[in-house]
C-alpha cells in the first residue's frame, strides 16, 4: 500500500454558476480550498490569464487546472478550432503555474478533431510538463433513446491516454460502474471532479452523498494509493436561493471530501 499523502481539494469556478469566476476565487478562500480549476467559459474573466492572475494573487488562492473550454456554449471561446483552444488551455495552464489541463472527448460531429483526438492528445502532452486529462462522459438520453454523442468513445477508458479525470456525475449519468472505470484507469488517474447523482439522464452534479455515487469510496482509495493529482468539487448550486445557500452546499462539499481523505488516512499502514 503506497504512504498517503495530502490531497488538494479545490473548487471549480463552475460550482458557482450563474455566479462569476471572481466570485468562485473569493468563496474559494473564504471557505479555505486549497485552489481553484478554472473553468473557461463565456465569462470574459475565465478567458483572461491575466485577469485570472490577478484574482489568484489577490485571494492567495492557486489555479490548480484549467478547464478547457469543451461545452457546447464555449463553441466559439478561444476561436472555433478544438486545437487552437487546447493550446491556448496549456498556455494558460503554464502562465499560471497550474499542473492539469481538463479536456472531454470530441463530439462526434467534429469528425476530423475526433480522428487526430488520441494522438493528437498525446503529441500535446509531449511538449508540456501539464497533464492533459481526458474526462469520462456519457450517451445522451432522451426518454427511451439513447445517442452517442462523443468520439472516440464516451467512456475514455477505451482508449489509450497518458492522464484521465474521473466525473462521478458522469458515471452516475452513464449508469456505469464508477469503482470499476476507476480500477481500469489505475495509475493514470490524474484528476477528479467530485460530485455525485442518483442516475438520471441529466448531468446532475449534486453535492457528495446526496446521491448514489462511491464518493467516500473513491476518495479513501485516492488517499491510500499514492495519487498525486487533485480532487475538485464541481457541483451545480444553480438552485440556490441566496448567496449563502450556496456557500453552505460549497462548505458540506469541502468538509465531506476532507473528511473521508482523512479518515483513509488515518488507517493502519500495511
Amino acid at each position: 500500500m503506497a504512504e498517503p499523502r495530502d490531497v488538494s481539494v479545490a473548487l471549480s469556478t463552475a460550482s458557482v454558476y450563474p455566479e462569476s469566476t471572481a466570485t468562485a476565487f473569493e468563496i474559494a478562500a473564504r471557505l479555505g480550498y486549497d485552489g481553484v480549476e478554472v473553468m473557461v467559459w463565456t465569462d470574459p474573466v475565465s478567458q483572461d490569464i491575466e485577469a485570472l492572475r490577478r484574482l489568484s494573487d489577490y485571494h492567495g488562492i492557486p489555479i490548480l487546472a484549467v478547464h478547457a473550454p469543451c461545452l457546447l456554449i464555449t463553441q466559439r471561446v478561444w476561436s472555433t478550432d478544438p486545437w487552437t483552444k487546447l493550446r491556448r488551455a496549456r498556455a494558460a495552464a503554464e502562465k499560471l503555474g497550474a499542473s492539469t489541463v481538463v479536456v472531454h472527448p470530441p463530439f462526434r460531429w467534429q469528425r476530423q478533431y475526433a480522428r487526430d483526438f488520441v494522438a493528437g492528445v498525446w503529441r500535446m502532452a509531449d511538449e508540456t510538463d501539464v497533464r492533459f486529462a481526458v474526462e469520462n462522459m456519457y450517451p445522451w438520453r432522451y426518454r427511451d433513446r439513447e445517442m452517442l454523442a462523443y468520439a472516440p468513445a464516451w467512456d475514455v477508458t477505451q482508449d489509450d491516454y497518458r492522464h484521465f479525470t474521473i466525473d462521478l456525475s458522469h458515471t452516475s449519468t452513464a449508469r456505469t460502474d464508477a469503482l470499476g472505470m476507476l480500477g481500469r484507469m489505475g495509475d493514470r488517474l490524474g484528476h477528479v471532479h467530485l460530485a455525485d447523482g442518483r442516475g438520471s439522464a441529466k448531468d446532475e452534479h449534486l453535492v457528495p452523498g446526496r446521491g448514489d455515487q462511491p464518493c467516500a469510496e473513491l476518495l479513501e482509495h485516492l488517499a491510500v494509493s499514492g495519487f498525486d493529482g487533485h480532487v475538485v468539487i464541481e457541483v451545480n448550486t444553480r438552485r440556490a436561493m441566496s448567496g449563502a445557500e450556496r456557500e453552505a452546499d460549497l462548505a458540506e462539499a469541502l468538509a465531506y471530501t476532507r473528511k473521508h481523505l482523512a479518515a483513509a488516512a488515518r488507517l493502519p499502514r500495511r
